[in-house]
């Protein structure tokens, strides 16, 4: 069985929704890889084409393994999850087919991913809440802040985290780099002392 593993790194400091479509060949596994914040709400939804005696799992992991949703032979639904940590999330679907049973066309599939303000369902909440369409505009648009804000936050401490491992290794640096002078300096005057002896002992000098 051959297989074919296709990760795809995605940024998602700001991007709230992913909608794309690929083509997966029989026994082979594709994966799309992406980073989410904590604590935000994952929905996605997806359709695979059928193909006769094809398989086609879906699973999705975190850098742990840790298994977020997991659907055998998947050809069409939705899954929803909650992200527990900041972590790089993977979602891979595989194709099963049996061997010696002729060629099959390749899957198409149809993957859409939203997580944050994108991922919340406002109708839903509008009618629990009992809202107004003004007001529901207005819990979008502090919502959308907010996880902007959390963007921004991240960015400044990993900044912050940056810049300290910088001055820590610039400070690693120089102190290898003044420990170095200083055995440089050490075996400099070894060798000037040793040297003397040397040819004093050989009564080239007094």
């Amino acid at each position: 069985m051959s297989r074919l593993c296709v990760l795809l790194l995605l940024p998602a400091v700001f991007q709230a929704a992913l909608a794309i479509s690929f083509y997966l060949p029989v026994n082979s596994r594709k994966c799309l890889r992406e980073e989410i914040h904590k604590d935000v709400l994952v929905t996605g939804e997806y359709e695979v084409t059928e193909q006769p005696n094809t398989k086609t799992n879906l699973k999705i992991t975190d850098s742990s393994g840790h298994i977020l949703y997991s659907k055998e032979d998947a050809s069409k639904g939705k899954f929803a999850f909650t992200t527990e940590d900041y972590d790089m999330f993977e979602v891979c679907f595989e194709s099963r087919f049996p061997m010696g049973t002729g060629r099959v066309p390749d899957q198409l599939v149809n993957l859409d991913m939203k997580h944050g303000v994108e991922a919340k369902n406002y109708e839903e909440i509008a009618k629990v809440e009992k809202l107004k369409p003004l007001e529901v505009e207005l819990r979008r648009l502090e919502d959308l802040s907010e996880s902007i804000v959390n963007d921004f936050a991240y960015m400044k401490k990993r900044e912050e985290e940056m810049r300290d491992t910088n001055e820590s290794t610039n400070a690693r640096v120089l102190y290898f780099s003044i420990f170095s002078m200083c055995c440089l300096i050490g075996l400099a005057t070894w060798q000037v002392f040793y040297l003397r002896r040397f040819f004093k002992a050989k009564k080239l000098i007094e």
